[in-house]
């Protein structure tokens, strides 16, 4: 594939970010990824700081939550603005924090064009360069299996944000679970349309700043919490 090709491909793909008070990198992540991916919508869930405004101003489109409802209903607001008000033959769930590299993306892009997919997942566990300590490793692989019991994809990696949906993958989604377990209710939700689809390695940055929005090993234990006790309802 030419870059002229990833270029058109590109355009026809809108990134979703979730975000929340992440003023302090939303700018560079924007600016960064529009450097491949031009098209980019921002869900503000009730940011307390000027996230939204960074944001937009760094080239994304917005989208506003008046207060926190959890990154679940940020990502289903703008699965539902993207098909109401683009034409993008894919979506890519990208996070805000700066966790996320642009280069995985495109690669998960280019796979599921080439092969007709109906959608393609990111697994930090594919790939040798995973950045996850050995507890923070069985937490998540537990929840992958928990979640694969529960009617979900088998995967090696259950809550990686970076995915690829097709137009179709995206209209047959419907999310009512709002904060952690709602990325177990996608795998769920996307083994149901039947659509082909592969999971690809990924790398995922902990930075310093990252850990403290999120991705510590007490995290890990909150989304098993959350998937078991709320999961059900996936």
């Amino acid at each position: 594939m030419t870059a002229q090709d990833d270029a058109q491909l590109a355009r026809r793909t809108w990134l979703v970010v979730p975000l929340y008070n992440e003023a302090t990198v939303i700018a560079s992540v924007i600016e960064n990824t529009r450097e491949v991916f031009p098209n980019i919508v921002c869900i503000d869930d009730g940011s307390a700081d000027d996230s939204a405004a960074l944001a937009e101003a760094a080239g994304a489109h917005l989208v506003r939550h008046p207060i926190n409802l959890g990154q679940g209903a940020a990502l289903q607001t703008g699965f539902d603005w993207v098909l109401t008000y683009t034409d993008a033959d894919w979506v890519v769930t990208f996070d805000a924090d700066g966790q996320h590299r642009t280069e995985d993306a495109m690669a998960m892009v280019r796979c599921a064009q080439a092969g007709n997919l109906g959608f393609v997942l990111g697994s930090r566990f594919l790939a040798d360069t995973h950045q996850a300590g050995l507890l923070k490793r069985m937490v998540l692989q537990t929840v992958a299996w928990i979640s694969a019991k529960r009617g979900g994809l088998k995967l090696t990696d259950a809550h990686n944000g970076l995915r690829v949906l097709s137009r179709e993958a995206l209209s047959r989604i419907h999310l009512h679970q709002n904060r952690m377990a709602h990325a177990s209710e996608i795998t769920t939700q996307l083994a149901h349309t039947h659509l082909p689809w592969a999971e690809m390695p990924v790398t995922i940055d902990y930075t310093e700043y990252s850990m403290s929005k999120g991705q510590s090993l007490l995290n890990g234990v909150n989304i098993l919490t959350d998937l078991w006790f709320g999961g059900h309802k996936a």
